[in-house]
């Protein structure tokens, strides 16, 4: 038996285990602490950034200034999130002027966002809010520590084949 299969026979080991009782220890339950700590990185960011914009909006304004414009289709694999998610965004974003639709030279029958002036104005002045968000979630880590919760977090996403692009 390979460690790897080791490792996972012990843990289908306590899944039967923890099957067996009426309830979890929801502290040492990943799922509810990845839950809570999203639920502290919301209230973080409305602190820092404000409601004016969400995290997912400034998603997409980041993938594209980092892109210099995509499809929405490529929205949606650069942030993971599906289809009609990316279209409500776009829509949202490009009433408030800080993105614009059109249609690719090279595929007229695909649209290309891009950020606006006023988009790549707003992205400016969140980036600053977006690092110290940041900052304010990982205080209590040492940069080793950091770097091994974003490479911890980076393997769940890969194991389930959600992470996004090294691009974004």
């Amino acid at each position: 038996m390979t460690q790897r299969s080791g490792v996972a026979a012990a843990r289908a080991s306590e899944a039967d285990d923890v099957g067996a009782r009426q309830s979890l220890y929801l502290p040492e339950h990943v799922g509810f602490l990845i839950r809570r700590a999203q639920q502290v990185h919301l209230a973080v960011w409305a602190e820092e950034v404000g409601q004016g914009l969400s995290n997912v909006q400034f998603g997409v304004l980041n993938v594209l200034r980092r892109t210099g414009g995509a499809s929405q289709r490529e929205l949606c694999d650069a942030l993971d999130l599906d289809r009609s998610t990316v279209a409500g965004l776009v829509t949202r974003l490009e009433a408030r002027g800080l993105v614009e639709r059109a249609r690719a030279a090279t595929d007229r029958r695909r649209n290309l966002v891009q950020l606006t002036e006023a988009g790549s104005a707003e992205l400016r002045r969140l980036v600053p809010h977006a690092a110290q968000v940041d900052a304010s979630l990982t205080a209590g880590l040492s940069e080793e520590e950091h770097a091994t919760l974003r490479r911890l977090l980076t393997r769940i996403l890969d194991t389930h084949g959600h992470h996004a692009p090294d691009d974004v």
